[in-house]
C-alpha cells in the first residue's frame, strides 16, 4: 500500500544544510502496523512529515526519493489532489494535541469540517457523524460535549479527539506521530489499546512513531530502528526483541529498566553523542558511540542488508552474527 524509496529531506540553516533524513526505504501493507523508533532527533517525524508533503518549505526540503500510496507518487501530486489525500486516505495524529486542535472553535465544528470537505454528508450527517466518532473514542456523554472548546477536555480526551477526526473519513493508513508522550502512563495505555483496537475493526494500516520501545512492544508487526536520519535495523518485532543485531538498537534495548525485581543490574547507557547531521561524512554515523568498530567503519556508510527472516541491519560487523 506505501512504499517510501530513498526519501531525504534537508534544512537550510544559518550554520549549514542540515541532513534530517538520509535515504529511507521501507514498505507497509494493509493493516499493517509499522513502528518507528529512535531518540529524538533522529528524524522519525521529519520522514512521516515528507511523505505526506508537510514540511515547510523553505527551510525544509525533500531533495529525493519516492514515496508511492497505491501505486500514486505523492511527491509528484498536486496541491487539490493532495488535499483530497491528506486526512482522507492518509491520517496523522499530531504530538501534542493542544497545539493541534483549534482553540476558538468547537470540538463538533472540527470533526464536522474534516468530514465535509472529503465525504458527501451534508452538515447535520457530518454532526451525527462526529457524535458516533466520540462514542468510538471513549468520549463520555458524547452528544452534549460536541459544542464544547479544546480547552475544556483534559490531555487525554484531548488526544481522543484528534484520534476522532483522524478517523473521520475511513483512512487506508493512520499515522502516530508519539501521540501519547505528554500522556500519564494509564492513559497512555489506553490510546495505545484504542488505537490497536480502530486498527483491527478499520483494518487500516499504522505507523507508530515513538521513543518508547516499550510502547510498540505490543502494537506493531514490525520496527523500523532510526539514527541520524538513517534505518540501522528493521525486523519484525519479536524477531527484533529476541535477537536484537546492530549495536546501536541493542544499546537501546539494555537501557530499559527490567520487570525482574530480583535483577540488581544497573541500567546500560549508550555513551557520546549523536553526530552532526551538518556535513556528515560518509562513513558509520554511529561509529563514535560504538564499541563495536572496525577499521571499514571509518570508511564509509554501511548500506542496509538482509541478514534473514525480513531483519536488515546497516553495519559492517553484524554483533549477533
Amino acid at each position: 500500500m506505501l512504499e517510501v524509496r530513498n526519501l531525504q529531506t534537508t534544512f537550510t540553516t544559518e550554520d549549514g544544510v542540515v541532513n534530517a533524513v538520509n535515504g529511507i526505504s521501507y514498505s507497509l501493507q494493509r493493516g499493517e502496523a509499522l513502528g518507528i523508533v529512535g531518540e529524538s532527533g533522529c528524524g522519525k517525524s521529519v520522514g512521516v512529515l515528507s511523505l505526506m508533503r508537510l514540511i515547510p518549505e523553505p527551510p525544509g526540503k525533500i531533495v529525493a526519493g519516492e514515496v508511492l500510496f497505491q501505486g500514486r507518487d505523492v511527491l509528484g501530486m498536486s496541491m487539490n489532489d493532495l488535499r483530497a489525500l491528506r486526512g482522507n486516505q492518509i491520517a496523522m495524529i499530531f504530538q501534542d494535541p493542544l497545539s493541534s486542535l483549534n482553540p476558538v472553535l468547537t470540538i463538533g465544528k472540527q470533526i464536522s469540517e474534516t468530514v465535509l470537505l472529503h465525504t458527501d454528508r451534508n452538515r447535520e450527517q457530518a454532526r451525527r457523524h462526529a457524535i458516533d466518532l466520540l462514542n468510538i473514542v471513549g468520549i463520555p456523554d458524547a452528544k452534549n460535549r460536541l459544542d464544547d472548546y479544546p480547552h475544556q477536555f483534559s490531555g487525554g480526551m484531548r488526544q481522543r479527539v484528534m484520534i476522532a477526526m483522524a478517523l473521520s473519513c475511513d483512512p487506508l493508513l493512520l499515522i502516530a506521530d508519539e501521540p501519547t508522550t505528554a500522556l500519564d502512563v494509564t492513559t497512555q495505555a489506553q490510546i495505545v489499546d484504542l488505537v490497536m483496537r480502530l486498527r483491527k475493526e478499520l483494518e487500516m494500516a499504522v505507523i507508530w512513531i515513538t521513543h518508547d520501545l516499550g510502547v510498540v512492544a505490543g502494537c506493531v508487526d514490525k520496527v523500523i530502528v532510526m539514527y541520524a536520519g538513517q534505518i540501522v535495523e528493521s525486523a519484525p518485532i519479536r524477531e527484533f526483541y529476541s535477537n536484537p543485531r546492530h549495536p546501536y538498537s541493542i544499546g537501546l534495548l539494555g537501557s530499559l529498566p527490567k520487570l525482574d525485581s530480583a535483577s540488581r543490574q544497573k541500567l546500560n547507557s549508550i555513551q557520546g553523542l549523536p553526530p552532526n547531521l551538518i556535513d556528515m561524512p560518509d562513513r558509520c554515523p554511529f561509529l563514535d558511540r560504538c564499541k563495536y568498530r572496525i577499521r571499514d567503519c571509518g570508511m564509509k556508510s554501511p548500506p542496509l542488508r538482509n541478514i534473514g527472516s525480513d531483519h536488515e541491519i546497516a553495519c559492517w560487523v553484524d554483533v549477533g552474527g
